[in-house]
């Protein structure tokens, strides 16, 4: 079938290719009426712009990045459904760059960046919190926004979420249900968020009284893998704590994975709470108690931020975002 072009739609709308070109890049001086009978002739047609021509046209690609390192798929999900939601209807597009490590790879990132020719990008956690990945954006004039940085707040526009507030209240939730023998299973040391949760653990541990023993804190990479294996050291102990605090959800799944290889219940035996209510904290059983950080509203707002940028429109330097304690069935009273 012959392809759709913008003499086609020109036709149809009884003007000129030339105004059709100019209606669909957005440029001034076309009236409303004019705008419409193209739009409408264009939806008629089914035609849809060349965004390489466009981006030929006005210097850019229209193509915006998204660099993330979490090896969670449930947040992984929700960053990109995020960004997708609010690019939709624009003439950008998204592409999706993993980087295995961050602080393997920094140095490494501006130059992908600049290979794809993209216009700009959003970071999600640990490049959100990268100095080498800022500054080098900043020397090469690369747009970005940031999803829940720690550190250089003001460096780019910035959404948030009080990491240490929310690890203290599901930690105070989990001992006002009367645990007192408690063991944490930490996140990727190199994510600014691992520290910040385990000091919200502590927070609420050293205000309840309950000293903290160093043998019941398992390292963990945020995957379900590092979990199973934290939960097996834990209950391979003789003394089995009565609950777990895991920092993300996928750990603490495979903490239930281990609790289950070990004929515990959850959580008449157990009780295990996880962090971020990503998809598997509410598919499992049973359900999860987690906290929920809205992943998907930041990579909407992040997005927001980055296309105001592009387009040159007001935008916010920074956003906070409210954290919620999700209780569900995983987390009850130690039994006496």
């Amino acid at each position: 079938m012959k392809r759709t072009t913008i003499v086609d739609v020109g036709r149809l709308a009884g003007v000129s290719a030339k105004t059709v070109s100019r209606v669909l890049n957005d440029e001034p001086h076309v009236s409303a009426a004019v705008k419409q009978r193209v739009r409408e002739a264009a939806d008629q047609l089914d035609y849809h712009p060349n965004v390489f021509a466009q981006a030929l046209v006005r210097r850019k690609s229209n193509m915006i990045g998204l660099i993330y390192e979490n090896p969670s798929p449930s947040y992984v999900v929700e960053l990109q459904r995020g960004v997708l939601e609010r690019l939709k209807g624009e003439r950008y597009r998204l592409v999706v760059i993993p980087i295995r490590s961050v602080q393997e790879h920094a140095a490494e990132v501006v130059g992908i960046l600049r290979s794809a020719a993209l216009d700009g990008v959003v970071l999600a956690p640990p490049a959100s919190d990268n100095p080498i990945i800022l500054n080098q954006l900043r020397d090469a004039r690369i747009l970005c926004a940031r999803i829940v940085p720690t550190r250089m707040i003001e460096a780019a526009p910035s959404n948030l979420v009080d990491d240490v507030a929310a690890a203290r209240a599901i930690a105070e939730y989990v001992i006002e249900l009367g645990h007192r023998e408690i063991a944490i299973i930490r996140g990727d040391p190199t994510h600014a968020s691992t520290e910040a949760r385990m000091l919200g653990y502590m927070q609420a541990l050293h205000t309840a009284g309950i000293d903290m023993r160093l043998e019941r804190i398992e390292p963990g990479l945020f995957t379900f893998d590092s979990g199973l294996v934290a939960g097996r050291q834990i209950f391979g102990r003789g003394d089995r704590p009565t609950a777990i605090l895991a920092q993300n959800d996928d750990m603490a799944v495979g903490a239930m994975m281990a609790a289950r290889e070990f004929g515990l219940s959850i959580p008449d035996d157990v009780s295990i709470v996880g962090f971020d209510d990503s998809e598997v904290s509410r598919v499992t059983w049973p359900r999860l108690t987690t906290i929920r950080q809205p992943v998907f509203e930041m990579a909407v707002a992040a997005t927001e931020m980055l296309v105001a940028q592009l387009e040159g429109q007001e935008f916010a330097m920074r956003i906070m975002h409210p954290h919620e304690l999700m209780i569900r069935e995983s987390a009850a009273p130690p039994r006496p």
